[in-house]
């Protein structure tokens, strides 16, 4: 996969950050009518394209969060978390009418439910300076939704020697009932969906089914699968790569981190073996902590 001079390495991160909630420890989902009690309680920044960039910036390749953020105390309480994470934050556009945007996570026996709100657009103004930025390489969108809102950014990245690639995120209306789905996706390098997405999109039940027929439409497709790890397929060549056994406190994210994890390695090697590999150890750390992003060095 050929893209900009390797001296330009920066992965731009596209999409909503979000104020997590994440409740861990419940015994029982809440049904209506009745409270349920969580043994713990964590917020934390969240969102595909944060949780990424904040697992690249700590596997050592420099990240870009490419978003609109809220004024309001939910998302300014989300600053001591980014400025601390070291990824790049000069494209984050501040506006009132961005936030706040809350996730609401209910984890049980390592399976989550959440509950979210989208505020504004998700169209950054900074959205053109990022991607010519002169250290950008490449262009991850973390969800659906927000190419959906601004179907020309692909077009955009690639025109400026970019490379692309997509998490569709899970998000009933889009993914089921788009007829649109794959024309607005066209043009994507590399497609990152796990398998119940992987699914809804193809019809399909088996991994190796929804992995053939999303090849037809993509050039690398890389198909999470939780506890039974990853599978991809780029031309000709296959692989697939085994979970690593974890104590899981919190699987929020982990499809993110995996994202991370496979790019940082992609981008550098075109070992498709080895990226899954990466993918899959960065996924790991993440469900050891509440929240996506990697643990905090002391």
């Amino acid at each position: 996969m050929s893209g900009r001079p390797s001296d330009r390495s920066k992965i731009v991160c596209l999409g909503r950050i979000y104020c997590d909630i994440i409740f861990t420890g419940l015994h029982e989902m809440p049904v209506l009518g009745q409270e349920r009690f969580a043994q713990d309680v964590a917020i934390a920044a969240g969102g595909g394209a944060y949780i990424t960039a904040a697992h690249l910036v700590s596997l050592g390749r420099p990240a870009a969060l490419l978003t609109r953020l809220g004024t309001d105390p939910l998302s300014r309480g989300l600053d001591p978390e980014l400025e601390a994470s070291g990824i790049d934050l000069s494209f984050i556009e501040r506006s009132g009418d961005a936030g706040p945007q809350p996730t609401v996570a209910l984890v049980k026996d390592g399976e989550r439910a959440f509950v979210s709100r989208r505020a504004g657009g998700s169209r950054p103004s900074t959205l053109e300076q990022a991607l010519s930025a002169r250290d950008v390489a490449h262009l991850h969108i973390a969800e659906f939704a927000t190419l959906k809102d601004n179907p020309d950014v692909i077009a955009l990245a690639r025109s400026l020697g970019l490379t692309v690639s997509l998490d569709p995120s899970w998000d009933d209306h889009l993914i089921r009932r788009d007829g649109d789905f794959f024309d607005i996706c066209a043009g994507v390098d590399v497609f990152l969906p796990n398998v119940e997405e992987g699914k809804a999109l193809t019809g399909e039940s088996s991994a190796a089914e929804i992995l053939r027929s999303l090849r037809e439409r993509f050039p690398l497709v890389v198909l999470k699968r939780g506890e039974c790890g990853a599978m991809a397929s780029w031309g000709a060549s296959c692989a697939s790569a085994e979970a690593i056994p974890v104590n899981v406190v919190d699987t929020t994210g982990a499809g993110d981190a995996f994202n991370a994890g496979f790019l940082h390695s992609w981008l550098r090697t075109s070992d498709l073996e080895g990226s899954l590999a990466a993918g899959i150890e960065s996924g790991a750390l993440s469900v050891q902590s509440a929240g996506g992003a990697p643990p905090r060095r002391p």
